[in-house]
């Protein structure tokens, strides 16, 4: 089950990046944060061309079939509005906004009315552009929009009228009253009537909130919890910024009462009599500024994401060394943790869960079916690969002792230290057998060196003795230790020097004479 598993994750992340699903959820991430929500959509079996060309250069493409997920706007998406998540919801609402070779293309999709489709053709574009699509724009110049509008459904529907509309029901649901169907619709015509495809039936949406908002469907984003103290912090910003437009420049002063109307007096000394001045006006937007970065501090509590996650520099106090920023991050990562478990809960559980039966229903690679369980473990991700392989590695390093390494799964240990490394343990890491006969090679590179030969690096030369301290040739470099009297070596010592002497001529030593 476990290599079932594996293959079943390795799978589903080669169907996550063939079908471009990164964009779209870097997208569905964007809204969930601004908007409070983010939608996603799939999966859907689509056939993707891949480009190719025969031995004479002529165009010979190849389809192939492959899980597709899409991102859907906040904007296009309308849920059942008595739901509170995507469980409860009865039926979606998508609204599409189509050219006219979009709208071609659905008649290569199966069970869409060609004849419908032409008709609604003919009648022209019906888009009504909403009045939100204008702010979305920056009011951007109206040229016309020469687009469909086609409305999506994915909800229950009556038998009764599935049957009037020429739905083929199996028998075995002729008995229910409403059943889950998929119906287009544009222009007030009827493009696309069939029966929910997946199995079991559920709707093929995912609504990730990015704080969960327990009354409403959609979420809290980090505009809406931010709203009160960006008011603030724009108000000391703004008032700090015409305080110091009013205080760079000279303001000029007139005296009324010393200026006489349509003549000029030239005066040389005299009494004082001043008319103009030049004033200058008190500069306060240091107080401003103050008041804005409060303001941005409160924004940092209401938000939970405070401002040396995202790089803030000159940050005093705990945060100057490496453990105090990392205990601000933990401390910090309670409310991240919440949102990254509400992405867990409503997006990619839901997607996985969707990947899964596709490719248990359409893949036909044993290796991969089993009885599995869907898990996200995006909160297990918070802790950074590199705070995990330094623990990994301190754990090796004490179950090294020859005490404890046989209460350690070192197979284990070692292709963690490779996860948490962004390496594929499969490719870099060797299972028990693997390492029985990788150990016996490095054996065999690691002989005793052949006669004359060089040793080893890091080894001292045959023959010597790393502890000799006389320097005479041994392990050490220099002169050595200096024998002191009494010790082998010394030349001080009785008879010790004569005989030497005597060996290395090749005489035989005298015994020492005990009447002399």
């Amino acid at each position: 089950a476990m290599v079932a598993a594996k293959n079943m994750e390795k799978k589903i992340h080669d169907q996550l990046e063939e079908s471009g699903a990164s964009k779209h959820l870097r997208s569905t991430a964007f809204e969930m944060a601004l908007f409070g929500t983010g939608v996603m959509k799939g999966p859907f079996a689509v056939d993707k061309e891949y480009p190719n060309w025969d031995d004479e250069g002529n165009y010979s493409p190849i389809f192939k079939t492959i899980a597709s997920t899409s991102h859907v706007s906040v904007w296009n998406f309308f849920p059942d509005p008595d739901a509170a998540n995507m469980d409860e919801a009865q039926f979606v609402i998508e609204r599409h906004k189509m050219s006219r070779t979009q709208l071609r293309a659905l008649k290569k999709r199966p069970y869409f009315r060609d004849n419908v489709i032409d008709e609604v053709i003919a009648e022209g574009e019906n888009y009504d552009k909403k009045y939100w699509e204008d702010d979305l724009s920056d009011y951007a110049a109206d040229y016309g929009v020469d687009r469909f509008e086609v409305l999506e459904y994915w909800g229950n529907c009556d038998v009764q009228m599935l049957l009037d509309n020429n739905v083929d029901i199996p028998k075995e649901l002729e008995d229910q009253d409403e059943l889950q169907t998929n119906i287009w619709i544009c222009n007030g015509k009827l493009l696309r009537m069939v029966l929910n495809p997946f199995k079991p039936s559920t709707i093929p949406y995912m609504a990730a909130p990015y704080e969960l908002n327990p009354y409403s469907f959609f979420g809290v984003g980090i505009a809406e919890n931010m709203d009160d103290t960006q008011t603030l912090m724009n108000g000391f910003m703004r008032m700090a910024v015409d305080n110091a437009v009013l205080s760079g420049n000279l303001l000029i002063e007139v005296d009324e009462t010393n200026l006489y109307p349509g003549k000029v007096f030239r005066r040389q000394g005299g009494a004082p009599g001043q008319a103009i001045f030049g004033t200058k006006f008190p500069n306060v937007s240091g107080e401003n500024l103050q008041l804005f970065d409060k303001a941005r501090q409160l924004a940092d509590e209401s938000t939970g994401m405070p401002s040396f996650a995202h790089g803030q520099t000159g940050v005093s106090g705990v945060g100057r060394t490496a453990s105090g920023i990392s205990m601000l991050m933990n401390a910090a990562s309670g409310s991240i943790k919440t949102v990254v478990k509400n992405i867990d809960d409503y997006l990619l559980r839901p997607l996985g869960e969707g990947l899964f039966r596709f490719n248990m229903q359409f893949n036909f690679d044993k290796n991969i079916k089993g009885d599995l369980e869907v898990v996200a473990r995006g909160t297990e991700s918070l802790m950074a690969n590199e705070v995990r392989s330094q623990r990994l590695m301190s754990f090796l390093q004490t179950a090294s002792n020859p005490a404890l390494a046989p209460f350690a799964k070192f197979n284990y240990i070692i292709r963690e230290i490779a996860k948490s490394m962004d390496l594929d343990p499969d490719k870099v890491t060797n299972n028990m057998d693997e390492a029985m006969l990788q150990a016996e090679l490095l054996k065999g590179f690691q002989g005793p060196p052949q006669a004359g030969g060089t040793p080893p690096q890091g080894q001292p030369p045959a023959g010597a003795n790393p502890l000799d301290p006389t320097g005479s040739g041994g392990g050490n470099i220099g002169t050595g230790q200096a024998p002191i009297p009494g010790e082998q070596g010394f030349t001080g010592n009785d008879g010790q020097a004569g005989a030497t002497a005597n060996q290395a001529a090749g005489e035989q030593p005298q015994a020492p004479n005990p009447l002399q």
